[in-house]
């Protein structure tokens, strides 16, 4: 996948996840800056001012993410979401989608968002009951399905790493998380918005993705 997409211009493919619980903690003392022989002293108590989640994509051809910040991160949300991403790249004829095997990933609302998207007038079924609503394997190997503009991708079970956005989640710990002071909930959003934009104008490229998916040796 990471490697082909490139071949193909009238196909895009995106890794995508979410980050989940990211605190908005505030020092309760201000940091006390650098100085001759003296690093930059950080209080370690802090305040905590909730939390929020990240739902973001990265564009695998050329790094750049798209990303949404809030407070839950709902079948609804993710759904909403992909559609959104579409919609902003709808040039395409197919639409390639990384992601892991999370219940939210292969839910009601995404083989509906999918269905409508893509034309297909189908009866989908009844979630819990038959068709291919019927279970998560059914929607799962629906959402799979090659003869669709929108294909889903799914890492192998307890192999999120091969998921190029967790890359991106990285960055954004130490370059933003890490060491940041939110004063409340609205502020690490901001922070996080403003971080993206960043990262888009000045550091957004492709991952250079050597693995092949070859067995390592014992």
């Amino acid at each position: 996948m990471y490697r082909d997409h490139a071949l193909r211009d009238d196909e895009i493919a995106f890794s995508t996840d979410e980050a989940t619980g990211l605190q908005a903690l505030e020092r309760i003392a201000a940091d006390r800056p650098m100085a001759p022989g003296k690093p930059l002293a950080r209080e370690f108590e802090y305040r905590r001012h909730g939390t929020q989640t990240v739902i973001a994509a990265l564009n695998v051809k050329t790094g750049e993410v798209h990303a949404r910040c809030g407070d839950t991160r709902t079948e609804e949300d993710f759904a909403d979401f992909i559609d959104q991403l579409i919609d902003t790249h709808s040039a395409y004829r197919v639409h390639h989608i990384v992601l892991d095997q999370l219940n939210t990933h292969k839910s009601e609302a995404l083989v509906r968002m999918v269905a409508r998207r893509c034309g297909i007038q189908d009866d989908l079924g009844v979630k819990g009951r038959c068709g291919i609503l019927a279970t998560m394997e059914s929607r799962a190997a629906f959402l799979e399905r090659a003869d669709k503009a929108i294909v889903f991708h799914y890492t192998p079970k307890h192999a999120s790493w091969m998921n190029q956005i967790e890359i991106w989640f990285g960055i954004l710990g130490r370059k933003v998380l890490r060491r940041g002071n939110f004063p409340s909930k609205s502020a690490l959003r901001e922070g996080i918005n403003d971080f993206v934009d960043y990262f888009n104008k000045t550091m957004a490229k492709p991952f250079k993705w050597t693995f092949q998916g070859k067995v390592l040796e014992a």
